[in-house]
């Protein structure tokens, strides 16, 4: 009975190192085409990030601007990526190990309904963040309008964007709720200005005295090296109460539009002062006190 019971239990044993055995050359297997597997996606990864710089390069005015941007993205993208990859080598290695899978990813299915009920609005914002980096809509320091609320940006996540106003109060815009977007400084900003004069002065004069302020300006470095065109008048724009008014336009580097069009008033107010040319002062209100 002892020489049977021995024999039985060294047979079990032999059993569990041979099963033992397998088991860990399949999970060294599996670990080994885990790592292979994510290296070749890494390959890939970088050959598709260096496709998409080129290509996103050819239409980008600011060097290195594009490579930044697919940079991140990429770096999120591999990220998911390796971590899906080691993910499904880890539960085939507990399935070789004799764990059972199904209790595993029936509880993983109910943790990741309860998880996606509770944070869809947070995948939510980082799907509108990826897109809103990938397409380049904006960036950090652009002019821009959202939702309504305008100002400069200031940072940009996959989660939210954080817009300060003139006022220096700063609004954060979670980006799944981002419903209305304009880039004020995209590539190039402008300065449109409407000039009053009075209905007795010579609008033609008036375009010439414009036209020679606006190019005395560009002659001078600090403003010529911001004024992309020179100065575009589109004429008489409107007719007023008490003035003619004549639109015109400055196209200049992003975020500078402020700069020239606050000098250009100065010292078109100048020499419509030397030129005897008239601006219409604006109406009185009559405010009553009680």
């Amino acid at each position: 009975m002892a020489a049977g019971s021995t024999d039985h239990l060294m047979q079990r044993l032999l059993d569990f190192a041979v099963n033992f055995a397998i088991s860990s050359i399949r999970i060294l297997l599996i670990i080994a085409v885990a790592y292979f597997a994510a290296k070749l996606l890494r390959m890939a990864l970088n050959r598709l990030e260096s496709l998409l710089v080129r290509a996103a390069e050819a239409a980008e005015k600011e060097p290195g601007a594009a490579g930044k941007r697919i940079t991140t993205l990429m770096s999120v993208l591999w990220t998911i990526t390796v971590g899906l990859v080691w993910f499904i080598a880890a539960l085939v290695s507990l399935g070789q190990i004799g764990v059972d899978l199904g209790p595993i990813l029936a509880g993983a299915g109910i943790v990741g309904l309860a998880v996606g009920f509770g944070a869809q609005h947070l995948v939510r914002d980082l799907v509108s963040g990826f897109f809103l980096i990938l397409e380049n809509q904006i960036r950090v320091g652009d002019g821009a309008i959202i939702n309504g609320t305008g100002g400069t940006v200031e940072a940009i996540t996959f989660r939210t964007v954080v817009l300060r106003d003139q006022s220096g109060a700063v609004h954060v815009f979670p980006n799944g709720t981002i419903t209305t977007l304009s880039n004020m400084s995209k590539d190039w900003s402008a300065y449109v200005i409407d000039v009053p004069v009075a209905y007795r002065e010579d609008t033609d004069k008036v375009t010439e005295i414009m036209r020679e302020v606006a190019e005395a300006m560009r002659a001078e470095p600090k403003y010529g090296a911001v004024m992309l065109e020179p100065i575009e008048i589109f004429g008489v724009d409107a007719f007023t109460d008490s003035a003619v008014a004549i639109k015109a336009r400055f196209k200049t580097r992003p975020q500078q539009q402020h700069l020239v069009g606050r000098e250009f008033r100065r010292r078109l107010k100048k020499a419509f002062d030397a030129a005897a040319i008239e601006m219409p002062a604006l109406p009185r209100r009559n405010v009553e006190r009680s």
